[in-house]
């Protein structure tokens, strides 16, 4: 048994082709689903995230010859009409181990050492887990990338500086205000990416915080949560004459502000920078708006500049880390770089 790993990233693909590939939670187990009755694999774990897509797999045979399988099947469930072998990344066995521990840690991260793809791993294993996706190779694999990546936190200074996408995006608001005080806010997603920016951009002393979400209920209890106020989602446009920032981190397949309707709504605010910080893929935002007058707009790749300053505060502890996770690997498969070789494995739910 073999154990392969096919993925792209913010390093790979451009946030306009990462969105052609980004599964919604319902879409996952559609796809593992389809995997599991192909006859060649055997357990998998389906992870997506603004800045990566990655499908773990155990596979009978040739794990080179699985993962050109994984190719074909990511390029053909997402309708890829590009060369996906140009925007992709394979790892086999035990390089596959230190990719997964490498993502745990936050080494692979667009912001270094950041700690929410900690989280995410957790919830793309347990949705694979719930549903009998994952078996005694990825339960072992999984539940040791846990502990390294707590690992690398607690023996290091990996998170030394911002290391959260939320940070580096209040990081990109300050550069364009010269502080936050008296600013007005709109969240446009009530998930956890848009709970963590509000957050941050109050820890930062914005003044006002308004919370639009397509249930309305969620938004209601973020706000309250927040000291914020809840907004309906056909209605925050009303709101758009106060509004300095607007945060979108919505799961709609589509723009949600559009070059169109921007151009509609600017008049009724007074002239003032406006700054969009789109932190979806697919992304909400059209980049076309950042052709208009006083409107500033950064997504997901954007936030690359700001963390590479913050990487290279961290980047002395890269290597350190780096050996970490190479001793582990080699520990866990006795110096094999076999999958299949990692020992018996019992499926517990991440904490």
């Amino acid at each position: 048994m073999s154990i392969v790993v096919v993925g792209l990233n913010h390093r790979t693909a451009p946030v306009e082709v990462r969105e052609n590939f980004a599964y919604g939670e319902h879409a996952v187990p559609v796809a593992l689903e389809v995997l599991r009755k192909s006859g060649w694999v055997e357990e998998a774990v389906l992870l997506s995230t603004c800045n990566r897509v990655e499908l773990y797999a155990s596979v009978a045979g040739d794990s080179r010859m699985g993962a050109r399988r994984l190719r074909e099947f990511l390029g053909t469930d997402r309708r890829f009409q590009g060369d996906i072998g140009a925007v992709t990344y394979t790892h086999l066995d035990g390089g596959c181990l230190e990719h997964l521990f490498r993502v745990a840690g936050g080494l692979d991260s667009l912001v270094l050492g950041e700690t929410e793809i900690l989280g995410q791993l957790k919830k793309a294993y347990d949705l694979a887990l719930r549903g009998g996706f994952t078996g005694k190779v990825l339960n072992q694999a999984f539940q040791r990338a846990f502990s390294m990546g707590k690992l690398l936190r607690s023996e290091t200074q990996i998170q030394r500086g911002n290391t959260s996408v939320a940070s580096v995006a209040v990081e990109l608001a300050e550069k364009i205000f010269d502080d936050l005080k008296h600013r007005e806010v709109i969240i446009l997603g009530a998930g956890d990416m848009g709970e963590k920016t509000a957050r941050a951009l109050l820890s930062r002393g914005a003044r006002s915080l308004m919370v639009s979400n397509r249930s309305f209920d969620r938004a209601a209890a973020l706000a309250e949560e927040l000291g914020g106020r809840a907004v309906h989602f056909d209605e925050w446009e009303r709101e758009f004459q106060r509004v300095d920032i607007l945060v979108s981190s919505t799961s709609a397949p589509h723009y949600v502000v559009d070059r169109a309707r921007l151009e509609r709504l600017m008049p009724s605010r007074p002239a003032r920078p406006l700054l969009l910080i789109d932190l979806a893929v697919p992304r909400d935002i059209d980049p076309e708006v950042e052709k208009l007058d006083d409107v500033f707009l950064y997504n997901v790749d954007h936030l690359q500049t700001v963390a590479d300053q913050y990487a290279r505060l961290r980047r002395a502890e890269v290597a350190r880390c780096e050996d970490l996770i190479r001793a582990r690997v080699a520990q866990w498969t006795g110096g094999e770089a076999s999958g299949g070789r990692l020992g018996p494995a019992v499926p517990v739910r991440p904490a």
